[in-house]
């Protein structure tokens, strides 16, 4: 279940949730939020650092996967009151690129958490662009200790 009222596109308030900073942000919405589940959006800008002759690149859809997670995590601690802890990749597994997509495109990445067992979470990340998946990949993060 959908636990957003609305989709969240408010620049700022998304950089407070995740650890990255511009210009290395690879999410500007948070268009589905729940315990298990998160889909992000992402419109590609020209200017981006993983654009090269207008299209983005897989390093950034496997960093835009990685900030999905981190997005999660975050806007669970900011309902809850709390500053968010950094997180970490620990591995990814079966990443798979079918198509590069062009800037312009619009985003839509879905984040399905499959175990959360003391701060390390295994996740299946699907990106797709009008209907079309571009990426998927299953990751595993960690949390800092604090």
């Amino acid at each position: 279940m959908n636990l957003l009222e609305q989709k969240i596109t408010d620049r700022s308030l998304l950089e407070n949730l995740i650890p990255q900073k511009a210009p290395f942000v690879m999410v500007d919405k948070l268009l589905y939020y729940s315990d298990t589940k998160i889909i992000s959006g992402f419109t590609v800008p020209s200017d981006n650092l993983f654009v090269l002759d207008q299209i983005f690149l897989a390093p950034g859809l496997i960093e835009n996967m990685a900030q999905t997670v981190a997005l999660h995590t975050g806007y669970k601690y900011y309902l809850a009151k709390q500053p968010a802890p950094v997180g970490y990749i620990g591995a990814i597994k079966k990443a798979e690129v079918l198509q590069l997509p062009k800037i312009g495109e619009e985003l839509q990445t879905t984040v399905e958490i499959l175990h959360d067992i003391m701060g390390v979470t295994m996740v299946a990340v699907k990106i797709e662009s009008n209907g079309t998946l571009l990426a998927q990949s299953e990751m595993k993060t960690a949390l800092a200790n604090r």
